[in-house]
């Protein structure tokens, strides 16, 4: 077989394994690197890139038939194929054949190292840049937000027109907002803000779902909505940026009144994660109207499973509602149970005042394989605390530390002093408190206080009292125990305590309920 003319797509497409290696082997027999990275090109962008390694392996045992453009291809099917360990061969291997000197090369092998997970090589390769472009600097500002390393992302973006008169592009912009987002960078979010309409005359959704997200993340989401509103092209980034700033933030009714205003229009229809921040505003409203609404609009649809992380949030939001029997027809209902499931599960039971179902539900959750996480053991010694199983709570916290090895926080601790104290068990409750490895926090004395109340244990309420007042606790940890002192009519010492909350200048974050009258 005698090749004249090659299309390297159709070989692509129309080649066994077995023709393509005789291909390559017959197009090495002419060594030209224009034609071999044509080639290249192709198994790069083909649906099997593979393939790229095996003929840069040929290509490299002729000096003569590869060049610099040959290594750039190699590191795109890198980074495509997630082949780190043949990436970093290559970049050996370009530092020793001098390639490593070409821009492009370097600025590949920046978002190679970013998309490998090493931040510290990436800057190490982009400070060996002799004169970085728009390019050099989009990637590893992109990569220290990824990171986390905001500071540095935007200590990047102010350094680029200083030290190299370098200006940013949209994508430049977007991986800075984001960083400006996680930094609460608020100046430099609206100095950003400021430089594409100075300089941008043009529509981009992408950059203006990242300005979005930037305002929704710094809480102005007066300055999100007008931004939202404005926006001549909105996609389903931008609606679920929207839902879920205004439920992160506390304005659940906003975030159904946008999601309304979504399904109304019709042209953009939610998607998954729109449905769990909508789900989780209903939960937060406690609306069961608004539950079977947004459960009725998935249903209807039929193309989004009421699985996964929708399923989940589907479960919590009919928990907190109350409505046990609509979150338990979508637990069972879900194919695949993961911890999350299970442990959200749990917790509807516990908050409803079904404790001793839980038990049995955690015992299944252990037959199906499904290991629970801290947040599951916090339900379930809710669950015992609510229910009066002192004993079983007690065990499930050895077990918790002995055998899944889970870290002790703060709320396991106040449910810990909860379950005794509520059985009035004060002594264990107490000595548990003093032999606790972290230090006692607000939520484990007003465990301990609120008990007290309950029991009418005057004594270790003033013993508390002293206690908290020295530590400068909380103002509503210490309103407990005014409270406390109120209710046993010692209003001497209940005024006392609240005279300390106000020279300290403590206040009590004020509780609000819901009711949902049928009409």
């Amino acid at each position: 077989m005698r090749i004249k003319s090659i299309n390297p797509l159709l070989l692509l497409h129309r080649c066994s394994s077995k023709q393509l290696d005789q291909i390559k082997a017959q197009v090495l027999t002419s060594p030209h690197p224009h034609t071999l990275n044509t080639l290249l090109t192709s198994f790069t962008n083909s649906h099997t890139p593979h393939y790229t390694f095996t003929l840069y392996n040929q290509m490299l045992q002729n000096p003569h038939t590869h060049n610099h453009f040959t290594f750039n291809l190699a590191l795109k099917a890198c980074c495509l194929t997630n082949s780190f360990i043949k990436g970093q061969e290559i970049h050996t291997h370009l530092i020793k054949t001098g390639h490593f000197s070409h821009t492009y090369i370097q600025n590949i092998l920046i978002h190679f190292y970013v998309l490998g997970n090493d931040i510290v090589y990436a800057h190490r390769v982009f400070q060996s840049v002799n004169i970085p472009t728009v390019v050099s600097y989009t990637s590893i500002i992109s990569g220290f937000s990824k990171f986390g390393f905001v500071d540095e992302a935007i200590g990047m973006f102010c350094l680029m027109s200083v030290d190299h008169n370098v200006d940013p592009n949209a994508n430049t912009l977007v991986s800075v907002l984001s960083a400006c987002g996680n930094a609460r960078g608020l100046n430099v979010g609206k100095a950003v803000h400021c430089y594409w309409v100075k300089c941008f005359d043009e529509e981009n959704v992408i950059f203006d779902n990242a300005l979005l997200n930037f305002y929704v993340k710094v809480g102005l989401m007066e300055d999100a909505r007008q931004m939202f509103d404005e926006m001549r092209e909105r996609d389903v980034v931008s609606w679920s940026t929207m839902v879920g700033g205004f439920v992160q933030w506390g304005f659940c009714e906003k975030a159904v009144a946008v999601f309304n205003k979504m399904v109304g229009e019709g042209a953009i229809k939610p998607n998954e994660a729109t449905l769990v921040s909508v789900a989780g505003a209903c939960a937060s409203i406690g609306s069961l109207r608004l539950c079977e609404s947004v459960h009725l609009y998935v249903r209807e649809r039929g193309d989004i499973p009421i699985e996964g992380n929708v399923g989940n949030a589907f479960i919590n939001m009919y928990a907190k509602c109350g409505n046990v029997r609509n979150a338990i027809c979508v637990f069972k209902t879900l194919r695949y149970k993961d911890m999350i499931s299970w442990s959200t599960m749990i917790n509807g039971l516990a908050i409803n005042g079904l404790g001793h179902h839980v038990l049995p539900l955690f015992g299944l959750m252990l037959v199906h394989g499904v290991a629970p996480d801290d947040v599951t053991f916090i339900s379930l010694l809710t669950a015992c605390s609510h229910g009066g199983l002192v004993d079983e709570g007690v065990m499930l916290f050895k077990g918790m530390v002995d055998t899944y090895g889970i870290n002790v926080h703060e709320k396991h601790c106040a449910c810990v002093v909860d379950l005794y104290a509520r059985a009035g068990r004060f002594k264990e409750a107490e000595e548990f408190v003093m032999g606790m490895d972290i230090e006692p926090d607000g939520p484990v004395w007003g465990a301990l206080v609120s008990a007290c109340r309950v029991h009418e244990n005057e004594a270790m309420v003033r013993r508390l009292s002293e206690t908290l007042v020295d530590k400068g606790m909380s103002g509503g940890t210490l309103c407990l125990v005014s409270n406390s002192f109120a209710s046993s009519s010692k209003w001497d010492e209940s005024m006392e305590v609240r005279n300390v909350i106000s020279s300290l200048g403590l206040k009590k974050m004020a509780g609000s309920s819901w009711i949902e009258l049928d009409v």
